[in-house]
């Protein structure tokens, strides 16, 4: 385990309004190499994460960092597995993730969660406005497709149907983002758990084949099945309902591939908690189905999924045929965000018995991708060891911390498990119970 570095605690660092969701003045960040495929930054070496003197980078670094990027996009973009660039962190990588973490969280300011809304957990703006309105306005992207999920819950919960809700985001890079970048990118993000369904997709906490490719159904390949009826599920049952979220992005990245088709294109996933899940899911679904593959002649196109916070999904034939297939995932995590440890708390990629793995590890969740660990801990508020914002402000601090709206991001997802459980009826509540008591013993420790 590498040194911990202490840094300015985001949460706290030139506060100015008693609502700042944290309050402890230090957080830490640390790094180990656990295996192969995870791989986690030496803070003890990063002048690029942060400095204790001067918390926003300088215009120089932002400035030659913006024009080399152009020329390293693919190594930034995953093609070696982040070697080399992880400890210590790129500076160029660094300034990448929170950029993608900033698209994450413009889902959960753009969320209306006001109940007396006509947009009511929906998108509180339409797609020419929405990254101006959430303060990224230079961004340098234009958003082509909003998209919606429908999860598939036979459990009746008060004041809340299962229609498709808001999830998130397509975008693709313009004209002069292009130039910058160095190609192309197609851009997909997801925000995290909200809505009572959600909350119920998350607890089904079994393995299910994923089943993509109806040519090769691959039943080996597993995935959690409350992420994959998210994934799949729509409204059949409604004559002018919305197809699955699956079909909707499938059918919207199909197009801009063939828009562009000859041009240098990257696709890149993005998505915090739940959101990390479906972003993992797609990933997985257009290397299965060779979506990426658009042209014969030119080298597949790199897919990339940046995760945040983000919990297991499948099992370890999942994982070895997202690598087999090239997807490249790079795991941003809070060593102790109990979300990312869910599901397999105990029965996972570690399970070891007498130092040997047992027979059945195959059916275990696994980990797929490379991790980037952080640990910020010592805070009063539990919410901030999951919270989208403090991710991005232990990437990327800056100097004036924008005040967070407590319904928009951070929701207290303790209370929120134990609220459920007493609006769900009429069904047997001791499976999700159970699920609900272990997350909630999880969140409460200080150290998971």
């Amino acid at each position: 385990m590498a040194s911990p570095l202490r840094l300015p605690n985001p949460c706290t660092h030139s506060a100015t309004s008693p609502t700042d969701f944290c309050h402890r003045p230090t957080n830490f960040c640390q790094v180990s190499l656990p295996n192969k495929t995870q791989k986690v930054i030496s803070p003890s070496k990063v002048q690029s994460v942060a400095s204790c003197s001067e918390v926003a980078p300088t215009l120089a670094l932002e400035s030659r960092n913006s024009s080399e990027l152009a020329s390293v996009w693919r190594e930034i973009q995953g093609s070696n597995d982040w070697e080399n660039l992880l400890e210590p962190l790129d500076p160029i990588l660094r300034d990448e993730i929170a950029r993608y973490g900033k698209f994450v969280n413009a889902c959960y300011k753009a969320f209306d969660l006001n109940p007396n809304s006509k947009r009511y957990l929906n998108c509180k703006y339409g797609k020419k406005n929405l990254l101006t309105e959430v303060g990224l306005s230079n961004s340098g992207y234009e958003v082509t497709k909003y998209i919606y999920a429908t999860p598939e819950v036979a459990i009746p919960i008060q004041n809340e149907s299962c229609c498709g809700r808001w999830i998130g985001y397509v975008a693709v890079a313009s004209d002069g983002e292009v130039q910058r970048l160095g190609r192309r990118d197609i851009l997909i993000t997801f925000r995290g758990t909200v809505t009572n369904p959600e909350w119920m997709s998350n607890f089904m906490s079994s393995l299910t084949p994923a089943r993509v490719d109806p040519h090769t159904p691959r039943p080996h390949v597993m995935v959690e099945s409350g992420f994959l009826s998210l994934y799949t599920s729509d409204e059949s049952d409604s004559k002018f309902g919305l197809g699955s979220c699956r079909e909707q992005l499938l059918s919207e990245i199909s197009r801009l591939l063939y828009k562009y088709k000859g041009e240098e294109l990257s696709i890149t996933l993005a998505g915090h908690s739940m959101g990390s899940s479906l972003a993992l899911l797609l990933a997985y679904d257009i290397a299965e189905l060779g979506l990426n593959k658009v042209d014969i002649s030119r080298p597949k196109i790199p897919v990339t999924v940046f995760s945040f916070g983000g919990p297991r999904v499948g099992n370890l034939s999942f994982k070895e045929r997202c690598e087999e297939l090239g997807v490249k995932i790079l795991r941003v995590v809070n060593v102790n965000d109990p979300i990312t440890k869910l599901p397999g708390v105990f029965i996972n990629e570690n399970f070891k018995v007498l130092g040997y793995e047992v027979p059945w590890s195959c059916s275990c969740y696994v980990h797929v991708g490379v991790q980037l660990a952080f640990d910020f801990f010592e805070m009063l508020n539990p919410v901030c060891v999951h919270d989208m914002e403090t991710y991005i402000s232990i990437l990327r601090p800056t100097k004036r911390q924008e005040e967070v709206a407590p319904e928009a991001v951070g929701l207290n997802f303790i209370e929120r498990a134990r609220e459920l459980l007493s609006q769900a009826h009429n069904f047997d509540p001791s499976p999700l119970r159970n699920a609900a008591a272990n997350m909630v013993n999880l969140m409460q420790s200080p150290r998971t």
